[in-house]
C-alpha cells in the first residue's frame, strides 16, 4: 500500500484528486494540505510514501517544500504535480529533490505509473513535457546547424580570423600571409559581414562560443 498525501491550495483539486486515486487498492491517501507549512506540521504523526505536490501555492511553494522535504523527510519521495510547464522551473524542482514532475492535464493512466515509478526510486516526467522540450531542443540544434552554415568561412577568411584572435595587428597579418593590408582589411570586413557582428572583439567572442576557431 502507497500512502500519498495531496498538497494543494485547491479544495476541488484536492477533490479531484482523492475521487480519481480512490479505486485504487494499492494507493491510500494519508493526508491533505493546501500549502507546504502545513504539509510539514503533518508529517511528524502521517507516515507518507510520496508527496503529490503542486508547485504554485502561498505561505510555502512547491520549491520551497520540496528544499525542505529532502532536508527533513529524505525517505519521502516527492511527485510535483502542476499545470507549469517551464523547462527551467521544472529543472529547478528535480535539482531541488523531486522525483517527478506531472501536468494536471495529465490522464490518470500517467499519474499512476509516476507514483509507481517514484516509490520504485527512479525519476518520472510525463509525456507531453518530455515531447515538448525535445522538440525545443531538436529547434534549437537546427537552428545552430544553419548559423554554422551561415557563418562557413573561406580557407584564407578563416586564416586571418586566427591570426586577430591571435592578437596580431593589420600590418602583422599582411606581412605573414605576403598579401596587402588593404586585402587583409576585406577580409576582415567579409569575416564581420558573414558572422554579422560590429568589431574584432565582438567577432573573437563569437569565433570562440561557435567553434570557428581551431
Amino acid at each position: 500500500m502507497s500512502r500519498i498525501f495531496l498538497v494543494d491550495d485547491h479544495t476541488i483539486v484536492r477533490d479531484g484528486i482523492r475521487a480519481m486515486l480512490a479505486a485504487e487498492p494499492t494507493i491510500e491517501i494519508v493526508g491533505e494540505a493546501s500549502n507546504g507549512q502545513e504539509l510539514l506540521d503533518s508529517l511528524p504523526t502521517t507516515p507518507t510514501d510520496v508527496v503529490l505536490l503542486d508547485a504554485n501555492m502561498p505561505v510555502l511553494d512547491g520549491l520551497a517544500t520540496t528544499l525542505r522535504l529532502r532536508a527533513e523527510y529524505p525517505e519521502v519521495r516527492i511527485l510535483v504535480l502542476s499545470m507549469l510547464a517551464h523547462e527551467r522551473y521544472i529543472g529547478q524542482l528535480f535539482d531541488a529533490g523531486a522525483s517527478g514532475y506531472v501536468l494536471k492535464s495529465a490522464e490518470k493512466a500517467e499519474i499512476l505509473v509516476a507514483i509507481q515509478t517514484v516509490i520504485a526510486g527512479r525519476q518520472f516526467l510525463c509525456s507531453e513535457l518530455g515531447l515538448s522540450i525535445l522538440r525545443k531542443i531538436l529547434v534549437k540544434e537546427e537552428g545552430e546547424e544553419e548559423v554554422t552554415k551561415a557563418h562557413k568561412l573561406s580557407r584564407r577568411e578563416t586564416e586571418v580570423l586566427q591570426l586577430l584572435a591571435g592578437g596580431l595587428t593589420t600590418n602583422e597579418i599582411a606581412e605573414k600571409l605576403f598579401t596587402s593590408k588593404r586585402t587583409v582589411e576585406t577580409h576582415r570586413q567579409n569575416i564581420l559581414e558573414k558572422t554579422q557582428t560590429k568589431n574584432t572583439a565582438a567577432l573573437i567572442h563569437l569565433a570562440v562560443t561557435q567553434g570557428l576557431l581551431d
